[in-house]
């Protein structure tokens, strides 16, 4: 096999891993006119153990990843810097756990409408991938317009 036969299977392994993990149930609730900030939940599933390392939409000045959770009475929300996504187990990102924060809303969202965001995901051996998703925005209860 040639160089370029050798370069273009190494370039099929390498875009392999983003299109084979699979993300699903992406969704954010609507949002009100002045709300700056708003969660955006997924379930994501590896093949490969793998991190999510970034996150990013057109639609928001900058995106987090969050754990939130109930300690103590207290609500605690800080950022997570990677999410792991261990090979072959789902990761629920959720209302009260793990989820994505957008911040510095450019505009309010209503329900039906679609909020494109970009992840990285980063697999074991640091190799990183981009995917493009598409979250759906429900009503301010979490659910899906009929």
């Amino acid at each position: 096999m040639g160089r370029f036969g050798m370069l273009a299977l190494a370039f099929i392994a390498q875009t392999a891993m983003a299109a084979d993990v699979k993300v699903e149930n992406v969704w954010m609730r609507a949002t009100v006119p002045g709300q700056q900030v708003a969660g955006a939940y997924m379930d994501i599933t590896s093949p490969v153990n793998a991190r999510l390392v970034g996150v990013q939409s057109a639609a928001a000045g900058s995106m987090e990843i969050h754990f939130m959770r109930i300690h103590h009475g207290v609500m605690e929300m800080r950022e997570v810097k990677a999410l792991p996504l261990p090979r072959g187990k789902t990761v629920k990102l959720a209302p009260g756990g793990f989820h994505l924060m957008l911040f510095d809303l450019k505009r309010p969202f209503k329900t039906g409408e679609t909020v494109p965001i970009k992840l990285t995901i980063e697999t074991a051996d640091k190799k990183r991938e981009t995917m493009d998703v598409t979250a759906q925005v429900r009503d301010l209860n979490g659910q899906m317009m009929h």
